[in-house]
């Protein structure tokens, strides 16, 4: 293995050592394999290749400031695709297992974990697929759940700065009532082909609305959105947003620091009130946003409306707090009050 470039890790998939995994059959999960065979062998009828059957999971290993391994809040993201694969009709690892396998994961790939000191962390990708071969649209119990990890650093390649984003009016991210509060795979390919079409135009996200009437702000193609003004943190109340856990953390964080939360429906317009908006998610902790334009057509030149949030492009003093703040607690830097931090014992 070549040295590692701690100081310039991006977001990419990583030829790491191992890969853990334990195939659903006959009721009951196979003993746990660490295999460093990097592939996966599938009926051609396989559930996963004709309907999309399969939901992942993202969290974070850290290195802390005193040298212990950690993983951030494990057992919500266990709990978040357990609601997952009950919504797909698919077997699911207990939270016990999942836990388990991702510490192993770390074990089998310790030369990835970065060390404290660099801003990056090993991501860890759970990923659970079903595998059972069949033409017929029904859920069947077989499935494979695979815990696989790289090390990472910035989403975007750099740590908090400002970007900019588009509301496509001619794009939707979920149904009402659909699948958009579930972490399917299927969710997230819907959105390759316009994310092309805005990043070929120099914007960085999309930020849906809702499908229904388009009048509320739902989320990024890719993370939750807030917005910040008279010292409160406001994210949308939405059956069409997935839960994130960094943005139910960072919720805990602005508390932490004197801000009042308030989860609640945001009407489009009110979008021109924020003293500062930005992205949240594992990948990303938190994406300032400088101006998010509405553009009718996408992929055409018109730009109908701008909402301009820092026109000098600085980051605000709140997403600077509220990054500081989390990014601290995951790095021992800061203690961890709330528990979030899970020791991984070597």
């Amino acid at each position: 293995m070549s040295k590692i470039d701690w100081d310039s890790l991006g977001f990419d998939a990583y030829r790491t050592r191992t890969v853990v995994k334990s195939h659903f059959k006959d009721g009951a999960w196979s003993p746990v394999e660490s295999t460093e065979t990097f592939s996966f062998t599938l009926d051609p009828f396989a559930q996963v290749n004709h309907y999309a059957i399969s939901c992942f999971e993202g969290l974070k290993a850290f290195t802390q400031k005193d040298g212990k391994v950690v993983i951030f809040r494990p057992e919500e993201n266990a709990r978040r695709m357990k609601r997952t694969a009950d919504y797909l009709g698919m077997p699911c690892p207990s939270e016990e297992m999942f836990i388990k396998m991702c510490e192993d994961c770390i074990k089998g790939n310790l030369e990835f974990l970065p060390p404290y000191g660099h801003k990056a962390s090993l991501y860890l990708r759970p990923l659970l697929f079903g595998v059972h071969p069949q033409m017929q649209l029904v859920p069947y119990p077989e499935a494979v759940f695979a815990v696989m990890c790289a090390p990472a650093g910035s989403y975007y390649g750099e740590h908090l700065r400002t970007f900019t984003a588009v509301i496509p009016g001619d794009f939707d991210r979920a149904a009402p009532h659909g699948s958009g509060s579930y972490k399917v795979g299927a969710n997230y390919a819907a959105t390759f082909r316009p994310y092309k079409m805005a990043h070929d135009q120099g914007y960085t996200e999309l930020l849906f609305l809702n499908s229904g009437t388009r009048e509320f702000v739902d989320e990024f193609g890719s993370s939750n959105f807030f917005g910040i003004k008279d010292n409160k943190y406001i994210t949308p109340l939405s059956d069409s947003v997935l839960p994130s856990i960094t943005n139910k953390s960072l919720q805990t964080v602005a508390e932490d620091l004197g801000m009042t939360v308030e989860k609640r429906p945001i009407p489009l317009d009110e979008l021109d009130t924020f003293e500062e908006a930005g992205a949240c998610g594992t990948a990303v902790v938190i994406t300032p946003m400088a101006r998010i334009d509405i553009k009718p057509v996408l992929g055409a030149e018109e730009v109908t409306r701008s909402f301009v949030f820092r026109p000098d492009n600085t980051v605000g003093p709140a997403c600077n707090a509220l990054y500081k703040r989390l990014t601290g607690i995951q790095f021992g830097e800061i203690e961890d009050t709330h528990g979030w931090c899970h020791k991984v014992d070597l």
